[in-house]
């Protein structure tokens, strides 16, 4: 039973460490091979699939060299490269340092299946964990933090993975005919928590705007709730009910959240998805034979349940690129997630009946109430300001358009504290391709960051999806907004116009954010209609700031479409003022338009390397 609880807590443990390299992988492999989508959606499927496929001979490599020289060797790369990224290398050697972590973890992975034979409890306490432990954080990773804390947190949780993992190693195999229902699931359960049910982000985004001032949208207490996706995922997995009622409910109640975080439902996506995806994972915890623990004399079944470990994280990698792909290539990806839903469920309801929890009755309502703590209130520590301060000076507003890519810079870290500096000063922030949840890009909540940084309350708009799109910031209080989707036109990438009211002491200013998507080898002319359309209506009478990464430079049709609806281009005293990409300004697609009668002073691109655009700033003066 020790060797066990043992097993639990390396497998608990490695799971959290694997995961903090996965948030460093996935957007490595997006921002630095893929270049922001220079390289092809191809070449660059290739390469991440590559290294899950690569991982499938690691079960040889146990059955061959055996468990605990192999187990061993890839927990302490793992682990290593878990402690250099903290180091912030960047660029080229980060994704290099971060493949190579992937493939150790995935080794790792191969080898703990050859000794766990019942790995549900080991996967839900990690699962569980890095999802408090990314609450408690703000959403904001120890990997990207570095200083006293990344380094005060990460030595002490990756000694004691390889404390436990050295452990656990010298158990003996296990049953041989038990395990690989569960092994298999491991890389969907791995794909589904991070991306719906246990994604403090996107609890934090189902919140709404995140400005109590905007009406009917802001929600501050749903947060909240993602404390008790914790506790439903928990209690599914430790507390079990009858069996042939949890072989109908929990397959049912996973496929339904999935299919309404597509639908953009996220307050009931995450609570149904926790709750299916724990009852689900229990439905497989179960062994047929304890008697014949260690009867594997040639390590035949260890290999497979080390096989089915990675094939499951071979369909986390296929699922995770399908969904990236459709931002290239323009098909819908909320088939995603529901794929991955039904296979957990038939899987689940398949399986054979269950046997007792892993952990005993003490330990599950210990943990069950301390995790649950610990959830509720991480959810309320990276909460945005909610008193804007007062205005500034009359008729005269500091405007900032950024695409800020999700917050990583041009070496391919997550660094909001460089882009906050850009925003210092500013009253108004027009914000694009802000990231409130992204599997993809790690699972931050970019815009909720930056508020907390910067003092700034915000309105969050979605556009390609519900957790991904533009904000305004902005310590004017807020008095109205509304935002309208953008016809694709035949772009891959959703959009829309986010307009709001700010009141500036007595005078209103209308201000919309957007952020246009041009269809392959075209320019947005269809979409800048419609932006402009839409502006016109919302401002009305109104003095109007118009602002985003708009895709188009100042000669093209697209352009055009916003003067000829009346609107000044308030950096032509600056022109050409030229934002990407950020290491080597080309292109001048970043724009800010005002209405007739305001005028535009101090217009600047600062350098930085913050984003892979370059910030425009500019002082506006109402009339």
């Amino acid at each position: 039973m020790r060797h066990r609880h043992l097993c639990t807590l390396a497998l608990a443990l490695g799971v959290t460490v694997l995961l903090d390299v996965l948030r460093v992988w996935l957007p490595s492999v997006i921002t630095l091979f893929g270049r922001a989508a220079e390289t092809p959606a191809e070449l660059l499927g290739a390469f991440a699939l590559g290294w899950f496929v690569l991982a499938l001979a690691a079960p040889g490599l146990v059955r061959r060299l055996g468990v605990r020289p192999v187990g061993l060797a890839a927990a302490g790369v793992l682990a290593a490269v878990r402690l250099l990224l903290t180091a912030g290398p960047g660029g080229t050697a980060q994704l290099w340092l971060a493949c190579a972590g992937l493939l150790a973890g995935l080794v790792w992975l191969a080898a703990a299946a050859a000794l766990v034979d019942r790995p549900v409890a080991g996967l839900a306490l990690g699962l569980a964990g890095n999802a408090v432990g990314h609450a408690l954080l703000g959403t904001e990773d120890l990997v990207w933090r570095g200083g006293v804390l990344g380094w005060s947190l990460s030595v002490p949780l990756v000694l004691a993975f390889l404390a436990a993992a050295g452990l656990s190693a010298t158990r003996r195999p296990a049953t041989p005919s038990a395990g690989r229902r569960a092994w298999l699931l491991c890389g969907p359960a791995l794909l589904l928590a991070n991306q719906i049910a246990l994604a403090p982000a996107v609890w934090s985004a189902a919140a709404g705007t995140g400005s109590p001032e905007f009406p009917g949208l802001a929600r501050p207490a749903v947060p909240v709730l993602g404390g008790y996706a914790v506790l439903l995922f928990l209690a599914a997995v430790l507390l079990r009910m009858p069996t042939r009622l949890a072989r109908v409910l929990w397959p049912v109640a996973l496929v339904a959240g999935a299919v309404l975080f597509a639908a953009g439902r996220l307050v009931p996506a995450y609570l149904l998805t926790a709750a299916g995806l724990g009852g689900c994972l229990a439905l497989t915890d179960s062994t047929t034979d304890d008697a014949v623990a260690g009867a594997d004399p040639d390590g035949r079944a260890a290999a497979r349940r080390g096989r089915a470990a990675v094939v499951g994280m071979l369909v986390f990698a296929v699922a995770t690129v399908a969904y990236y792909a459709a931002y290239d290539l323009g098909y819908p990806n909320g088939w995603v997630p529901v794929a991955a839903a039904v296979l957990v469920a038939l899987v689940a309801f398949t399986g054979p009946p269950w046997s007792a929890p892993t952990l005993p009755d003490p330990a599950r309502t210990w943990l069950l109430l301390g995790l649950t703590a610990s959830a509720g209130l991480g959810t309320h520590l990276h909460a945005p300001p909610s008193d804007p301060r007062p205005g500034g000076p009359p008729g005269t507003v500091r405007v900032t358009a950024y695409n800020i890519r999700m917050g990583f810079g041009i070496d391919g870290r997550l660094d909001l504290d460089a882009v906050a500096r850009q925003l210092r000063g500013a009253d108004v922030v027009l914000l694009s391709e802000v990231d409130r949840g992204w599997w993809l890009n790690g699972g931050h909540d970019t815009v909720a960051l930056l508020a907390g940084r910067l003092g700034m309350p915000y309105v969050f708009a979605p556009a390609a999806d519900p957790v991904w799109g533009d904000a305004v910031l902005t310590r004017f209080p807020v008095r109205s907004g509304r935002t309208r989707p953008l016809t694709a036109h035949g772009a891959p990438t959703g959009a829309q116009a986010l307009g709001v009211t700010l009141d500036l002491g007595g005078r209103e200013l209308a201000v919309v954010a957007t952020h246009l998507q041009p269809p392959p080898g075209r320019d947005p002319v269809e979409q800048a209609r419609e932006v402009a359309a839409f502006a016109g209506e919302y401002a009305a009478d109104r003095p109007l700031v118009l602002g985003g990464d708009l895709n188009t430079e100042p000669d093209d049709p697209a352009f055009a479409e916003f003067t000829r609806a009346g609107l000044v281009d308030a950096l032509a005293a600056a022109r050409p003022l030229r934002t990407s990409p950020a290491d080597d300004p080309r292109a001048q697609i970043d724009h800010v338009f005002v209405s007739s009668g305001l005028t535009a002073a101090e217009v600047r691109a600062p350098r930085t390397e913050a984003s892979d655009h370059l910030p425009v700033t500019l002082t506006v003066t109402l009339p």
